[in-house]
């Protein structure tokens, strides 16, 4: 688990857009789709349910996003 894809699925969460974190945060949608996709590969879980036009958190999704902003939070403040 790495500190960006845990960046990287919070803004993706923030924005309900791939394409729309990936500006943000200044990496290419196709770099961030596939470091998410490895990441859920990772974990064993679907974090995302994707449609054409937005991104929303699945259960396990949601699970994760509590804990993954403590995790950044934490790095932050460190």
């Amino acid at each position: 688990m790495d500190i960006i894809v845990l960046k990287y699925f919070l803004e993706m969460d923030r924005e309900s857009s791939m394409t729309r974190a990936a500006d943000k945060l200044c990496v290419s949608q196709p770099t961030m789709s596939k470091q998410l996709k490895d990441f859920e590969k990772e974990l064993g879980v679907k974090l995302f349910t994707r449609s054409n036009y937005s991104i929303k958190l699945t259960e396990a999704g949601m699970i994760l996003k509590d804990m993954a902003e403590d995790i950044v939070n934490l790095v932050e403040k460190t």
